[in-house]
């Protein structure tokens, strides 16, 4: 069954994608209609995550913010499929590093790096650009789709630019080995995601709700005396985007427990708040709110 949904699917997937991007986001436009006001995908989700975050906004602001929310949402869909046929030159045209130098220094020192961004802006094309343009090799954690065949696609559309991805699970033995090796690496994390509450470690708050933390991209560094840099991506305007790396620790051991990550969440929300349309609301980013064990 998994290998008909992607005969049927596929063919499809790759017409579109060889569509130029103002065809595909002439798609996005008509796809949004039906989205936010035939189907009504994940709506109440995307309200609640947003009155959550925003509780000094009206109603009607809410609204607005929602509504490109769902705009962007559909433009980055498009923007994945466009992945599959994308070239090296019109990626480049499309994503720009402000600072690619930044990581330099520890290359040239032997030193592999930790970079750390959530689900903001276009991070499928980031990362593709980051590998191109930077001096490390970029690895990223990858969560396993249940189709196998459209993990094994997004597998090879995620490292036709030399990009590695591994098994979340397996990514910590992975780092380790590489260090063992001497492979200079970037390690690239995602992680604004909600841990299982089983096993969540650390609480704090995020967007001014209380919840677990994800840790793990700090508790590696820590442990590997990494550096840390937080991955920042603006949209500059539909299918163009522009990225920079700010440094969050440079000596990993003599931070403070947590600090890393605190650092990494304030930079998250600074740009959430300055452009909060651009953030993926539809997860739901607050389902563990109020359920901290009294001995956390």
């Amino acid at each position: 069954m998994q290998y008909l949904v992607f005969i049927l699917l596929y063919p499809f997937l790759w017409l579109l994608s060889i569509l130029p991007m103002r065809v595909l986001f002439m798609l996005s436009d008509i796809l949004y209609i039906i989205l936010y006001y035939v189907v009504g995908y994940r709506k109440k989700v995307v309200r609640h995550n947003l009155k959550l975050s925003f509780p000094e906004k009206s109603d009607q602001e809410i609204k607005i913010i929602e509504k490109k929310t769902f705009q962007h949402f559909i433009d980055v869909f498009m923007e994945t499929i466009k992945s599959f046929t994308i070239s090296e030159k019109e990626l480049t045209k499309r994503v720009s590093l402000t600072n690619p130098e930044a990581t330099d220094a520890y290359f040239d020192k032997n030193q592999s790096v930790v970079f750390v961004s959530g689900h903001y802006a276009n991070w499928e094309w980031v990362a593709s650009l980051v590998e191109i343009k930077i001096k490390h090799n970029l690895s990223v954690a990858f969560t396993s789709q249940s189709n196998k065949y459209f993990n094994n696609l997004i597998k090879k559309t995620r490292t036709k630019f030399g990009v590695s991805v591994v098994r979340a699970q397996e990514f910590y033995p992975y780092i380790l080995n590489n260090l063992r090796k001497n492979n200079l690496q970037a390690y690239g994390f995602i992680a604004d995601q909600s841990p299982m509450l089983s096993k969540a470690k650390y609480w704090s708050t995020f967007m001014g709700v209380e919840v677990p933390i994800i840790d793990g991209p700090e508790t590696i560094a820590r442990k590997l005396n990494l550096p840390v840099f937080y991955f920042h991506t603006e949209r500059i305007k539909r299918g163009v985007y522009r990225c920079s790396f700010i440094l969050l620790e440079d000596e990993p051991k003599k931070a403070a427990p947590h600090e890393i990550t605190t650092k990494y969440i304030h930079e998250l929300e600074k740009q959430i708040k300055k452009e909060p349309e651009f953030y993926f609301w539809t997860h739901k980013r607050f389902k563990h709110m109020g359920k901290k064990p009294e001995s956390t």
